[in-house]
């Protein structure tokens, strides 16, 4: 399964970004292969609107099955949830953590954003 995580570099030992639109970088992860590839998304940081979506549309063209993020706005959670991409949110941990949480099933699936519009 192929996960992405918002992430500010592709260190495993680094925390999380905890945005998901105005992320820097998305590491995609791959559960079975326990490989990674980073995403660059920084195209989104100073965007003056869209960067949920545009976000949302890089990782669903990446082909992942779920995204682990801090926060998500509404209009990123229902493009992601009706693309199929499901979404979990966690607490500010180093990404190797994060992904073994994840792999342990100790991450619950959203099941609606948690901040709203245009949150930085």
């Amino acid at each position: 399964m192929k996960i992405a995580i918002s992430v500010n570099s592709s260190d495993l030992e680094d925390k999380m970004d905890m945005r998901f639109g105005r992320a820097k970088k998305f590491m995609v992860y791959d559960t079975e292969s326990k490989t990674n590839e980073l995403i660059d998304n920084t195209q989104n940081l100073n965007a003056a609107q869209g960067a949920g979506i545009q976000s949302a549309q890089n990782v669903i063209n990446a082909g992942v099955e779920a995204i682990i993020t801090g926060h998500t706005g509404p209009k990123a959670y229902k493009l992601l949830s009706e693309s199929g991409v499901k979404i979990y949110h966690s607490e500010e941990k180093c990404v190797k953590d994060i992904i073994a949480d994840f792999t342990n099933g100790i991450l619950k699936e959203a099941d609606s954003a948690d901040v709203e519009g245009h949150w930085i």
